[in-house]
């Protein structure tokens, strides 16, 4: 069964990772996201990302606790 995609829609070049995780409602605040990201719970396309200022564009796919989040921007 394949997870469920969400699509998050930024109007900038790019989201930081521990930014996106806040605006996606994923996270509580900003020092959970931290905490997470360092953690290694967070993957970026695929690989475990762990810099929580990770810059995140337009057609990067971010995986957390079972969720996908592929980021669009919008034009």
């Amino acid at each position: 069964m394949d997870k469920k995609i969400e699509e998050i829609k930024i109007n900038t070049e790019f989201i930081k990772l521990d930014q996106l995780l806040k605006w996606a409602n994923l996270v509580e605040s900003g020092a959970a996201a931290k905490m997470i990201i360092l953690d290694g719970n967070v993957k970026v396309n695929g690989k475990v990302e762990t810099r929580r200022g990770k810059k995140i564009y337009s057609g990067d796919i971010v995986e957390f606790s079972g969720e996908k989040i592929v980021v669009k921007k919008e034009a």
